[in-house]
């Protein structure tokens, strides 16, 4: 066979395999069209060939041609949602004010006046050291005291006889500075065998007993202040610009279902967590009836303004080489719209895109649609051409 003969063969084979495909092969107008073939060349191609008679037409209207070349679709209506309004989040708590109280000295327990659940008050004693040594140091320093006092007052008396001179009267008053000041230290000691209660709230279990030796590093009890309670959960870092100190959360005991907690928000991290990209919120909660306890696990609500984006339906959803998109109606044109997913769920897909509320956007037949391209509605009423020249001939 000559050479031109092979040409002209292979030219009508590839004209009539590139016309099956694009009538066939679902996106493949859309293929012809980005890599830059004209859309009448593309028409063409997926136009029935001569010879089909009635019966290709009706093939062609039966795949979604139908009335003057139209491409038969479903619809949906877009909506809108609106996603990041609320926040849930675990967190855990613990009083508004927790103490571990130790002894300011060291030596042997001889009294514990407190027990475990007492409230009690700030600067109560709690228990008692050992203190007969540190009670004879505080009265050999009174006596001494007692003793460069009047040994002063002496020498004032004497000064105005000229029996003793200025420089006696001051030593005598510095002596006394001093006796003063091993007084004021004597008593402390004395004072430091009390073990005192720096805050005010309610007793846990005391791990000590009378007579064991404690030092300063021992602990004696723990005291609680619960009459709030901070908890302590985590955010996402997209709900970091939106939380702010004194915003109102709503939450719940885990142990205790079905009652709702008032609170605010008490303290904000001033950092993000760089593994989790998280943001460590605190917040208050009030407890009036002493139900709540440090260590208990919170579900921690909080609402907020959102953001509000169009919604489509799943099957809308079409891909390319440049991304999604979905196809809108408009009049009786068909419209490629790109989109940006936001969230996917079974039922919706928010989208970032140029779309309004109500928009028709198909979700069927959306394998032969174009730019630009004649559609028509499925369930919408309309006169087919053809049978409206037929009815004015007769």
């Amino acid at each position: 066979m000559r050479l031109w003969k092979q040409l002209a063969v292979s030219v009508v084979v590839l004209a009539v395999g590139a016309a099956a495909w694009v009538r066939f092969a679902p996106g493949a107008g859309e293929t012809l069209a980005a890599i830059g073939v004209s859309h009448p060349l593309i028409d063409a191609l997926s136009k029935p060939q001569s010879g089909e008679g009635e019966g290709g037409r009706q093939r062609n209207g039966g795949s979604g041609g139908g009335f003057g070349g139209a491409t038969l679709v479903v619809v949906k209506p877009s909506a809108s949602a609106v996603v990041n309004d609320r926040l849930n989040a675990i967190g855990n708590g613990e009083a508004i004010h927790s103490v571990t109280v130790t002894p300011a000295a060291t030596g042997n327990l001889t009294e514990i006046l407190v027990k475990s659940g007492d409230k009690i008050a700030e600067g109560q004693v709690i228990a008692r050291l050992d203190s007969e040594d540190q009670k004879v140091v505080a009265q050999q320093a009174k006596l001494t005291r007692d003793s460069a006092r009047e040994k002063v007052e002496r020498y004032r008396n004497l000064s105005t006889a000229r029996a003793v001179t200025a420089v006696e009267v001051r030593d005598a008053e510095i002596a006394l500075q001093a006796a003063e000041l091993a007084l004021r230290a004597a008593e402390l000691d004395l004072k430091r065998r009390n073990i005192i209660a720096p805050s005010k709230g309610i007793v846990g279990i005391i791990t000590v007993n009378v007579g064991d030796y404690v030092t300063t590093s021992t602990p004696i009890a723990v005291v609680d202040d619960r009459s709030e309670i901070l908890v302590d959960f985590w955010v996402p870092e997209r709900f970091a610009s939106k939380i702010f100190v004194g915003q109102p959360v709503t939450a719940s005991a885990i142990a205790q279902p079905g009652g709702q907690l008032d609170g605010v928000i008490h303290a904000i991290d001033n950092r993000l967590d760089q593994a989790s990209r998280t943001l460590r919120v605190r917040a208050r909660l009030e407890n009036p009836d002493d139900m709540l306890r440090a260590g208990m696990s919170f579900s921690v609500t909080m609402t907020f303004d959102g953001d509000r984006y169009p919604t489509v339906d799943p099957l809308a959803v079409q891909w390319s080489s440049e991304g999604s998109y979905i196809w809108r109606v408009k009049g009786d044109k068909s419209e490629r719209v790109p989109i940006k997913i936001i969230q996917r769920n079974p039922d919706k897909v928010l989208v970032d895109a140029e779309l309004a509320e109500g928009d028709n956007v198909v979700t069927e037949g959306v394998q032969r649609l174009r730019d630009g391209g004649a559609v028509r509605v499925a369930g919408e009423t309309r006169t087919d051409p053809e049978q409206k020249v037929a009815g004015d001939a007769q």
